[in-house]
């Protein structure tokens, strides 16, 4: 079992490094989402594969008999799944905003900011010309 958990490692750290060094942004979030649920997969494998009873201590023992699940590791995975979801929903509202601010998820266009300035006086333009929403007040007197 170890054997295949160490094979299903290192497949998504693969694929997840193959998806990194792409030029896509939306490969580059694959990647990081992949190489997030490798990282989880080591540690909940480094936490020991036995079937075994919760960690509860019987009455009136001291230690807790063996063999037990180590609840570390779980607790560890559980807040690294809720911490990457955020980063991914994140990562995905940014994504969304580049490629309609710039149309093209394209990591190489992306390393210039010179049609982020047009693209951010297009933003801040209205829609509608100050001169026409003062003179319509001023007919409406």
């Amino acid at each position: 079992m170890e054997l295949l958990f160490a094979l299903m490692v290192g497949t998504l750290y693969g694929c997840s490094l193959y998806l990194l060094l792409r030029r896509s942004i939306v490969k580059l979030a694959v990647g990081l989402i992949l190489l997030g649920n490798g990282a989880n997969l080591l540690i909940f494998s480094a936490g020991g594969l036995i079937r075994g009873r919760p960690p509860l201590v019987p009455e009136g023992a001291t230690t807790v008999p063996a063999p037990y699940a180590d609840p570390l590791p779980q607790a560890l995975i559980l807040t690294a799944i809720v911490i990457s979801f955020g980063v991914l929903v994140f990562a995905v509202a940014l994504i969304y905003r580049t490629y309609r601010a710039l149309s093209t998820d394209d990591l190489d266009d992306l390393t210039t900011t010179d049609r982020l300035g047009e693209v951010t006086e297009a933003a801040h333009r209205p829609l509608v010309p100050i001169a026409t929403i003062t003179q319509s007040a001023d007919d409406g007197r």
